[in-house]
């Protein structure tokens, strides 16, 4: 039986690309009045070569869960147990990507591979550059059931098949790759506090019917840094040279700050900086040397660069806070997001001084709303605190790059409305609307924001 990866073709990637040219707004006119207040909030202050974009994740905009041949993933069936999405709803329509990518005129393919090919010829043909996600937190259910995904090492072997085939179907048109997305919190929500599948868990992080919060989420996280370190190898050795891409990780970062200037304090918000986005960069740079021998499957030995050099550092952006931290108050009406434009440029220059300047890209920034049940598709759309938002961390980010920061793109959360998780479609980060009954499009103020913003860069083609 072929490697289980390998039959997940159809799903399993997520694309990161640069924002589709909108229609120009005639509230742009008084843009600079109601988003100027700093003085780096220009396009020009990035590099001429700086990538702008937006994001998106395959269970979260796809759907067409069963089509093509698609097995079950680990969200297909986490989110048809009762009680699991705050609004009982699942991805298995999403906002329909699958079928609608090309628009009203194009047409879909019956094959995962080649639905694939053409969405990357599609971006190429607009002069889109495509980013592409190995695995965006959902993974096949079939190696769930069969040898427990991460917990495995067998999970080392079936990742290093898949992202071969990738690799070699892709490659000859995608030249930015990430590994995984957010490790660092899909161990955490799936193996410690089991509010992710596979919903593995232990009192007092969490309450469920299996699981070892203190132990798995480590084994877990290891066998995801070697899957990483195998298709890393297996992009340099076969593919670098011929396809001339650049391969690298997600992380998720979050700036932590201490509450006062005590030693104390200023080592707690250190511990919590090492728990979040360390533990897994750390890893990721350290040679260890009991290593070779579990990765002689994949054909190769583990050299030091593949082990310890890690290339691009891709890293998700929502929040930078301690959420204790008491001067911070400018919380959104998503429970867990602040608004912290200052935490951009500290959580960079953090990054930039840890691990030595290592190329970063944004790939998620971005501004949520829940869903009321009083508002309008138009108060929707004036969504003028998201351009804020916007604006205040490209500012931000700006002034970390004139200081030297190695960072080489921005890509906002998210294109469109979309599926978040365990919120279901409750949750709003869009640049574009999307009416979940109609799956209609309708560009946002802030998508018009963007794409006028991104214009004024004029970033040259290469």
């Amino acid at each position: 039986m072929q490697p289980t990866f390998s039959s997940y073709l159809l799903h399993i990637l997520s694309t990161m690309f640069v924002l589709l040219p909108l229609p120009v707004s005639p509230e742009l006119l008084t843009l600079k009045q109601s988003l100027g207040n700093g003085n780096n909030n220009n396009p020009s202050s990035f590099p001429p070569n700086f990538l702008f974009g937006t994001a998106s994740s395959a269970y979260q905009y796809e759907g067409g869960y069963l089509s093509d041949g698609k097995g079950l993933n680990n969200w297909d069936v986490y989110t048809h147990r009762p009680g699991k999405v705050i609004d009982g709803s699942n991805g298995d329509v999403a906002v329909d990507h699958y079928h609608r990518y090309l628009g009203r005129f194009g047409y879909v393919n019956v094959a995962g591979i080649d639905f694939y090919n053409n969405l990357i010829d599609a971006l190429l043909l607009k002069g889109i550059k495509p980013f592409v996600t190995l695995t965006h937190i959902d993974l096949p259910q079939e190696i769930e059931d069969r040898y427990g995904s991460w917990l495995s090492p067998e999970s080392q072997l079936d990742f290093a098949y898949f992202a071969d085939i990738c690799f070699k179907s892709f490659g000859d048109r995608v030249k930015y790759w990430v590994t995984f997305n957010e490790p660092n919190f899909q161990v955490k929500f799936g193996y410690r506090e089991g509010t992710f599948p596979p919903s593995r868990c232990s009192f007092p992080f969490g309450n469920c019917t299996s699981g070892d919060s203190e132990k798995e989420p480590f084994i877990a996280a290891h066998n995801i840094i070697l899957s990483h370190a195998a298709a890393v190898h297996i992009y340099r050795s076969k593919y670098e040279a011929k396809q001339g891409g650049s391969i690298g990780i997600v992380i998720n970062g979050a700036w932590f700050e201490p509450i006062s200037s005590s030693m104390a304090d200023k080592l707690a918000a250190e511990r919590a900086q090492c728990f979040t986005t360390n533990w897994i960069v750390c890893s990721l740079r350290v040679n260890q040397e009991h290593e070779p021998q579990r990765l002689k499957g994949y054909g190769h030995k583990v050299t030091k660069r593949t082990a310890s050099q890690l290339e691009n550092l891709y890293v998700t952006i929502f929040f930078c806070l301690l959420k204790c931290h008491n001067r911070l108050t400018n919380q959104t009406d998503v429970d867990w997001l602040y608004v912290y434009p200052g935490g951009m440029e500290k959580i960079i220059t953090y990054v930039k001084k840890r691990f030595n300047n290592t190329p970063m890209i944004i790939t998620e920034n971005g501004y949520g709303e829940v869903t009321k049940a009083n508002s309008t598709i138009e108060d929707s759309l004036q969504d003028v605190n998201r351009a804020k938002y916007m604006a205040g961390y490209l500012d931000s980010l700006s002034t970390a790059i004139r200081k030297g920061a190695d960072v080489r793109g921005y890509f906002a959360w998210s294109l469109l409305d979309n599926f978040e998780w365990e919120y279901g479609f409750t949750r709003r980060f869009g640049l574009h609307h999307v009416d979940f009954k109609t799956l209609k499009r309708t560009p946002k103020f802030s998508a018009t924001w963007y794409k006028n913003f991104i214009a004024e860069s004029k970033i040259p083609d290469s």
